[in-house]
């Protein structure tokens, strides 16, 4: 199988050092170059055309959001690249920076998770293929920054609460449709009521159907979905359209 051709963008030598360590271990993945500014990543972006983007969320020249930045320019350049955010901080800005024109292709994980390689690498592969991923830890952020006092998943109906349910399966609405024996138009009108009944009004604060998913999550106090393999990476959830 062809390896994942990854650029890495991380300032401290150390930092970088230990990322590489942590994925020489995977036939699976090539760091094809590093870089420590942003300049430089969008230069060899441009140059190599990876798969995949690892990138601090700062670094030179602002040392601020330059990875999520970054994230967004891609995602009207280079579309079909992956990115994973690497950050010490669960603050929900940055959490809702990346994912504020949707979820597809991102992932964001706290740098302890380096520490397990296995997790980094399930990220890396979940962005190449078009998912997303959110550090358990910044969904219970996000949760506290919608700022909720009673769980507005009370309004929900039965059904529109199986329906997100699904959701947070990572489902498309024919796949709900398909699971729940009810037409795809149905499932279209429930997630619909769900975004509504949830004030998820606004696309370009967020992806409505990932903070659906994140209240679900958080709601729940489920900490960790299991990924395939059972690593327990939290996925972001949400993909499909709605």
């Amino acid at each position: 199988m062809t390896p994942l051709r990854v650029v890495l963008g991380e300032d401290s030598y150390l930092a970088r050092e230990g990322i590489m360590r942590a994925l020489e271990e995977f036939d699976e993945v090539e760091v094809v170059a590093t870089c420590a500014d942003l300049d430089d990543l969008r230069t060899t972006i441009d140059a190599v055309r990876p798969d995949v983007v690892l990138t601090d969320i700062r670094m030179p020249p602002t040392n601020t959001d330059e990875g999520i930045r970054l994230a967004g320019e891609l995602r009207h350049s280079h579309p079909e690249i992956g990115v994973v955010v690497l950050s010490q901080y669960s603050d929900a800005r940055y959490g809702l920076g990346l994912l504020g024109h949707g979820a597809e292709g991102r992932a964001y994980l706290l740098k302890e998770r380096v520490a397990d390689p296995a997790e980094l690498r399930a990220a890396i592969d979940v962005v190449a293929r078009g998912g997303s991923l959110i550090d358990p830890e910044m969904v219970h952020a996000l949760m506290s920054a919608a700022g909720r006092g009673d769980s507005p998943l009370a309004q929900l109906t039965a059904r529109e609460s199986e329906v997100l349910a699904e959701m947070a399966q990572g489902k498309s609405n024919a796949a709900i449709a398909e699971t729940l024996v009810l037409s795809k138009r149905a499932v279209e009108k429930h997630v619909g009521a769900i975004f509504l009944r949830l004030g998820l009004n606004d696309e370009e604060v967020v992806s409505r159907r990932v903070a659906a998913v994140l209240l679900y999550l958080g709601e729940h106090d489920q900490r960790r979905l299991q990924t395939p393999d059972g690593r327990g990476v939290a996925p972001g959830g949400g993909a499909g359209s709605a």
